[in-house]
């Protein structure tokens, strides 16, 4: 029997494709008088121009600063006076848009939002104090040792070039450059009706809410022809590349340690998800958080994660520690990620990962926008209406082999390792 479905049936998903290309799921779940859609474009900073790092995420900071109809302040004033919210982020891949708001004003809303997607005003003004405030984050970022270790590790795993080695948010120099012309441009290629996943989550019909969605996006077409969203594959590295970037007077030291992984749509995903969850994620932190954080006491925490895009994504290793234990926390690393190459999974660590993954299903769909953002990822990978009742079926035909073999993928002697922190 399914697991999930025995506790928690799948609801009905409505499902609508419009002709300018935009996708639109909706689901109804009436225990709250609330409503939250996501407008996810494929616009996130993967797509940035090679010369301009940052500037879908630079746009995203933007396209909510007014529209031809409201200023800033009186697009913020609206949203606030009907006790909504409207945020806009961006990622590697995505440029999202994320509404809370009642069911009594969910068509006003969907209405605005539609309308800030489409026609963002880019107010030169806002355009400076945008400017001011990331790079006041740039400089931040520069003294952070987390950052400056997740950067300088993306980098070296994805090679100079690739889409996902530049920092989401720029570089000094080029928000530096970066001029209203920049993010008209940007817009008009990346947010358009054709890379849109829109999902809507609440008290609310599911007909009613993709007929209002589909209202607010009538006749917004772009007639220059759609960029490609095809992203190249990165190439594993060959031996090991380590980094170290010295970050003066800081009393912590940062570590970013992994590999290349699989695509989200390659079969040994849901292998390397049950091998990661061992490793790094179940319980304290796996198998790194009981050795190097509980038994050995010498990291402020100890963590691995998995994430898969529609490339290879990283398993990545992190932990923060004290700089005088740099060196030994390397090593447990080595002799952790060595130890599950060689000796594999477990049949009860497997028994227990697979459990506790099923068991966090549920708690992904609790909320509206947990429940949004999962239709989101279904719909932009093309998993299937009916992958949250396959789901668990997914995960429980994983074997201990299966993560075992996924663990054997992984290569001290081929790890990408950037160090961050007081030399």
């Amino acid at each position: 029997m399914n697991p999930l479905a025995a506790a928690s049936p799948q609801k009905r998903l409505t499902r609508r494709r419009l002709p300018s290309g935009a996708t639109i799921v909706a689901r109804r779940n009436g225990i709250t008088p609330a409503v939250t859609f996501m407008l996810a474009f494929d616009a996130g900073s993967a797509f940035d121009p090679p010369s301009r790092p940052g500037l879908a995420a630079f746009t995203a900071r933007m396209i909510d600063r007014g529209t031809p109809e409201y200023t800033a302040d009186a697009l913020a004033e609206e949203i606030e006076g009907r006790g909504a919210s409207i945020e806009v982020t961006s990622n590697r891949q995505c440029l999202t848009f994320t509404a809370t708001c009642l069911d009594d004003d969910f068509e006003a809303m969907v209405s605005l939002a539609a309308r800030m997607a489409q026609a963002p005003a880019f107010p030169p003004d806002q355009l400076e104090l945008r400017r001011h405030e990331t790079l006041t984050r740039l400089a931040q970022d520069a003294e952070n040792t987390g950052a400056r270790a997740s950067a300088r590790f993306f980098e070296r795993l994805y090679g100079d070039g690739h889409p996902y080695a530049h920092p989401p948010r720029g570089t000094q120099a080029a928000i530096e450059a970066l001029t209203r012309d920049d993010l008209v441009a940007y817009h008009r290629a990346r947010v358009r009706p054709a890379f849109l996943t829109a999902a809507i989550v609440g008290d609310v019909d599911e007909e009613r809410a993709c007929d209002a969605l589909a209202r607010a996006l009538d006749g917004w077409t772009v007639d220059d022809e759609a960029p490609s969203r095809a992203l190249p594959a990165p190439v594993p590295p060959a031996v090991r590349d380590v980094s170290v970037i010295d970050v003066a007077g800081k009393s912590q030291s940062d570590i970013a340690y992994g590999f290349l992984g699989p695509g989200r749509l390659d079969p040994a995903y849901y292998a390397y998800w049950v091998m990661n969850t061992v490793l790094g994620q179940f319980g304290m932190g796996g198998r790194l958080g009981e050795n190097i954080r509980e038994r050995q006491g010498m990291a402020y925490y100890a963590y691995s994660s998995f994430d898969a895009a529609r490339i290879p994504g990283p398993v990545l290793v992190r932990a923060g520690v004290d700089p005088a234990n740099v060196d030994r926390t390397i090593a447990a690393i080595d002799h952790e990620i060595a130890r599950i190459a060689a000796d594999g999974v477990t049949q009860a660590e497997r028994d227990d990962a697979v459990r506790y993954l099923i068991g966090s299903i549920p708690r992904l769909l609790e909320t509206n926008a947990g429940t949004a953002q999962f239709l989101v990822t279904v719909e932009q990978f093309g998993l299937g209406e009916d992958f949250e009742a396959r789901l668990p079926g997914l995960l429980s035909a994983v074997t201990a082999e299966d993560a075992s073999a996924a663990a054997a993928a992984l290569d001290p002697s081929k790890a990408v390792l950037a160090v961050a922190g007081p030399s």
